[in-house]
């Protein structure tokens, strides 16, 4: 809450000082919190079905919503092909979640082909790198279930997320070499790379408190430019470095930091916790090269996947509290 809380706060402060706009910060910290909640109620009462209605209903939404599915009215000069990945992910995710929270071994399989047939559909709406990355997860998850330390393999997880975020700010500082940078560019399109470039010298300019939440559109060259842009420079950090200054980035770190420490500590088995943390850290990659988390459905998901993989089911607190009056009762 006091991450949440500060996360709130300091858009409306940098908001009051840089006349910036922070309607849409404090919408997306509303959107997790209440995707959190939802999990922490829906895993504690449904462990099982809760997960499962969670995946199909956001397959459901990328596929009959058209501003998350990648198609020709929303493609140029970025388009939101991002949110789609993020909503796969999160999906196929919360499928492979229900599969481990399954005690039924007929259950599990049907869970698991469920997230497979989320990396499918994606396939059929034209999304690539959604297909790719659900069936990421899906890997992800079956490899999951022959860990048996979580700490390693949240801490290896967290770093591949600070390794994606710092790729980003090499490439917007152009502190790599020229070969990659090009390859790179063309993938990312060159117009996204000029954005960075622009989020990146606002950071350094206004390092204290940014330019102001929602104003990186007014003041960016590459954004003014495209008459077709939507004011964002594509990338989670860049964007809260550029509005809100070091204290937004330190701000995303905490959250982020917090959010492993809770998996960590976490009730649920291992690979179910394990899966959850695969699927956010692949949503934190799509996050930093792309504007996924500023689609409220994907802040919902992201919050929901997290509040199911810490939950704690009311069946093992039943069970805890038998086996204290069943000793108790020995004794």
């Amino acid at each position: 809450m006091v991450v949440l809380g500060a996360c709130a706060a300091w858009p409306l402060i940098t908001a009051a000082a840089r006349d910036g706009r922070p309607e849409g910060m404090l919408l997306a910290v509303l959107a997790v919190a209440a995707g959190y909640a939802a999990g922490r109620i829906g895993g504690a009462l449904l462990p099982v079905a809760a997960p499962c209605a969670g995946a199909l209903a956001g397959i459901a939404l990328t596929a009959w919503v058209p501003h998350l599915a990648p198609g020709p009215q929303i493609t140029a000069p970025l388009g939101h092909a991002g949110a789609t990945t993020a909503m796969v992910i999160l999906s196929a995710g919360a499928a492979c979640c229900a599969a481990w929270a399954a005690s039924v071994p007929a259950v599990r399989s049907a869970m698991r082909l469920v997230a497979a047939g989320i990396a499918v559909t994606a396939a059929v709406l034209g999304s690539v790198t959604g297909c790719v990355a659900g069936a990421a997860v899906l890997a992800g998850s079956l490899a999951a279930g022959r860990v048996r330390r979580r700490g390693a393999a949240l801490a290896g997880l967290g770093l591949a997320v600070a390794g994606a975020a710092g790729l980003t700010w090499a490439v917007a500082g152009h502190a790599v070499p020229e070969g990659f940078a090009a390859s790179l560019e063309g993938r990312l399109t060159p117009h996204r790379v000029a954005l960075w470039h622009d989020a990146l010298d606002l950071a350094r300019t206004h390092a204290g408190l940014g330019v102001g939440p929602g104003r990186f559109g007014e003041l960016s060259t590459a954004s003014l430019a495209s008459p077709l842009s939507d004011g964002k420079p594509h990338s989670a950090p860049l964007q809260l470095a550029a509005e809100q200054g070091v204290v937004g980035i330190l701000l995303l770190a905490a959250a982020f930091g917090w959010l492993l420490y809770a998996l960590w500590r976490s009730p649920r088995p291992t690979p179910l916790v394990l899966t959850a943390a695969l699927a956010l850290t692949a949503l934190a990659a799509v996050a930093t090269v792309g504007n996924a988390l500023s689609f409220t459905a994907v802040a919902v998901g992201t919050g929901f996947l997290a509040g199911l993989a810490t939950s704690r089911p009311f069946t093992l607190d039943t069970a805890r509290r038998t086996g204290e009056v069943r000793g108790g009762a020995v004794r």
